[in-house]
């Protein structure tokens, strides 16, 4: 059976931001307190405006929070971002980077951001020191125990760096071949629209 252009490989590395799904999940938590709360005891147009926030608000919050997400697998890069899903082959794949934010770069200048592998610098100083602690030598001229490990690297740039290795392996197989594809998220960007719609039109009619 072969698998949808956008589903992840059966065996691949995943990456996704436990930070941003916890903070989605407290989101929706009070997103349906207060919304539900509005619907049930509202007056007027209130249990309508609760209704219209809601579909306009709760899109977003899975969209920014729980949605974004980064598979690496044998032929290909799949990065699902907010509102777009982008297929990658490997073979099209010119570049991953870490800035200021995670970002790869396809033929043909096109760049995607990885919203799933967020850049934190406080972690990548935090990063910094344990490796400068890592290359100093005791006494003896010998270096200490944890420097053996490899460089010290932050989460997110550490990602960054696993996905470049993969890019450069896997850039000549043949199944990696082809071009970049994207796909809108229209599964929240209608529902969220529709929201949009009803609280203007909820609000011209007072």
């Amino acid at each position: 059976m072969t698998s949808s252009p956008e589903a992840p490989d059966a065996a691949e590395r995943s990456y996704r931001s436990p930070a941003g799904i916890a903070g989605g999940v407290l989101l929706l938590g009070l997103a349906a307190w207060l919304g539900g709360d509005a619907m049930l005891r509202g007056k007027g147009n209130t249990p309508w405006l609760a209704l219209a926030g809601l579909l306009f608000v709760v899109p977003l919050i899975i969209a920014f929070t729980l949605r974004p997400a980064v598979w690496a697998g044998r032929d290909r890069l799949l990065v699902r971002n907010p509102f777009r899903t982008i297929t990658l082959p490997w073979a099209c794949v010119e570049g991953v980077r870490a800035g200021y934010s995670s970002e790869v770069f396809a033929a043909g200048g096109a760049k995607y951001q990885l919203w799933a592998i967020p850049v934190s610098l406080r972690q990548r100083k935090r990063a910094a020191r344990a490796a400068a602690r890592d290359a100093a030598t005791d006494v003896t001229g010998r270096a200490s125990a944890t420097a053996s490990g490899g460089p010290v690297r932050s989460p997110s740039d550490q990602a960054v760096a696993d996905l470049r290795e993969l890019a450069e392996r896997g850039a000549a197989r043949e199944g990696a071949q082809g071009v970049p594809s994207v796909r809108w998220a229209y599964e929240l960007l209608v529902p969220s629209g529709v929201g949009l719609v009803l609280l203007g039109a909820l609000a011209a009619i007072g």
